[in-house]
């Protein structure tokens, strides 16, 4: 084993091991060392610094998964800048709001994001300078010849920068998360690299599987964290269920990070194309992002071994929750214990409750956060100066260990009755004919709300009454009776992306007659 004596970043490691592998691209093979990452990250730093950027400046990066990715990132943190990785799956109009919004004076994208970005940047006056790599087009400059027109090493005041990622957006637009940047030097220890050695043993022999979008925030956290202990990132441009199962074993992968739907994803392959794998080298399968069903994780564990590790937390870094698979054997459904800080459940009136009992999860002594231009919606996540909410509804039990229930904003209310349809998704993404579900609430005249499913049904499979009957018969036989979907309708796809969020607000838009719902 690798074993660096601090967090480092590509400055030290494109010295000490210049040909190591910084990024393998899954699909196209391409790769990327420590000595180009630094070579790249820090030419690209001077670009900006002699753009008039100087420490605290936003730059926007809007670009697929490709092997120029990190190092964009990795500018921005040694130049004391703000990167804010904007959904390469959004429209130009979104994709603008959130350039504009988040004070980005450059912008940096790809020539297979072409169309989209040229109709964005027409209403971001405030960015200065746009680069593109593998390609321009009018109103670019060559990303590449950007690079190559500043000399070799490192800029003189190098400094630690920060993401600031916009939260998905459950209701109206998404917001930023603001954080405060930090104060350490750039090849310093920081805390959250600490917690990745300790918690996952990350060192420099870690070879990490990222099959998510890099704009999302766990899979770049995730991935610099690999990059900080001089590991190998392996990067797939794209999701595929069988692809994944078979670079765990060509890449000899030791750890990796997914979310629920790709679980069900792989659990739902034919034998053939699940069995026979090498996964020896496999240590550590991290999951995040949505609660897991709890038949679907077990599964996991059955096939993959105690090697899942699963959390509980946000972008807005306020606290975390954490659970190995042993424990979570034990405790079948929980996201873990509070890492560091204290978790408190609390009612409407803010209130705390008691163990077992439901209500919106705390975290108490967190991080600081903001949500970037709205007010509004950072004094709704507080309660009193040092506690602050996701959203999300939960309880903890006698032992402390968090169960989430939902998001608070999804929940259904039934005839007085409050219902969470996280309950109803996890009992039907298990039958063999739903490849997704969407559960939420539509007008009842009588009841407020009743209980709606709508459903992408595995292929070969034939929607329809008869099969929405088997559906709500199925639900009947598993959950209370109230829990139920009344009626079941179906869609070709489900507006999910694929980081695993699904935006329900799309589907449930639709049923109480708004008609201007965007992907945001």
């Amino acid at each position: 084993m690798v074993a660096w004596g601090s967090a480092l970043y590509p400055g030290v490691y494109g010295k000490e091991r210049p040909d190591h592998p910084a990024v393998i691209m899954a699909q196209s093979g391409e790769v990327v060392t420590y000595g180009q990452l630094d070579d790249r990250s820090s030419r690209l730093a001077r670009v900006l610094r002699n753009a008039g950027l100087r420490r605290g400046d936003h730059i926007a990066l809007f670009m697929e998964n490709q092997s120029r990715y990190m190092e964009v990132v990795w500018a921005a943190l040694r130049s004391g800048l703000y990167v804010t990785a904007v959904n390469s799956y959004l429209s130009p109009p979104e994709v603008a709001y959130i350039v504009d919004d988040c004070m980005a004076k450059v912008l940096i994208t790809s020539h297979a994001r072409a169309a989209t970005a040229s109709e964005a940047v027409k209403t971001t006056p405030g960015v200065d300078l746009r680069l593109m790599t593998d390609g321009v087009v009018d109103g670019f400059d060559s990303y590449e010849e950007a690079l190559g027109s500043v000399g070799y090493g490192p800029i003189d005041d190098e400094s630690v920068g920060a993401s600031m990622l916009y939260s998905s957006g459950s209701t109206g637009r998404p917001k930023g998360i603001l954080r405060s940047l930090p104060l350490h030097q750039p090849w310093e220890e920081d805390a959250q690299t600490e917690r990745f050695r300790t918690l996952y043993r990350y060192d420099g022999d870690t070879i990490y599987l990222s099959p998510a979008p890099m704009y999302h925030a766990a899979p770049l956290a995730y991935s610099l964290g690999t990059q900080k202990v001089g590991g190998t990132l392996v990067i797939m441009e794209q999701f595929d269920a069988v692809e994944a199962l078979k670079l765990i074993e060509s890449h000899r992968i030791t750890h990796s990070q997914w979310v629920p739907t790709m679980f069900v994803r792989m659990l739902k392959l034919e034998p053939e194309q699940r069995e026979g794998h090498d996964f020896s080298t496999h240590e550590v399968a991290i999951h995040a992002a949505a609660p897991c069903p709890v038949d679907v994780k077990r599964k996991m564990i059955e096939w993959w071994g105690p090697i899942l590790y699963e959390y509980y937390a946000g972008t807005e870094g306020n606290g975390s929750t954490g659970i190995t698979s042993q424990e979570w054997l034990r405790k079948p459904g929980s996201v873990g214990q509070s890492r560091v800080v204290e978790l408190v459940i609390m009612d409407e009136d803010g209130t705390e409750l008691q163990p077992g009992q439901e209500g919106t999860i705390f975290f108490k002594g967190g991080g600081k956060f903001e949500y970037h231009n709205d007010p509004d919606k950072t004094a709704e996540s507080r309660s009193g100066p040092d506690m602050s909410t996701l959203g999300d509804v939960g309880y903890v039990d006698e032992d402390g260990y968090l169960f989430l229930t939902d998001r608070k904003a999804y929940m259904i209310i039934s005839g007085g009755v409050n219902i969470y349809p996280q309950e109803i998704e996890n009992c039907l993404v298990l039958h063999p004919a739903v490849a997704d579900v969407a559960v939420f609430g539509v007008p009842d005249a009588e009841m407020g709300e009743q209980v709606k499913a709508v459903v992408q049904v595995a292929d070969g499979v034939t929607p329809g009454p008869e099969m929405e009957r088997e559906l709500i018969a199925y639900t009947r036989n598993h959950i209370a009776h109230f829990k139920c979907p009344r009626s079941v309708d179906f869609e070709d796809e489900l507006p999910r992306l694929p980081t695993g969020k699904l935006y329900k607000r799309l589907l449930r838009d639709r049923y109480w007659g708004k008609k201007d719902s965007t992907i945001v």
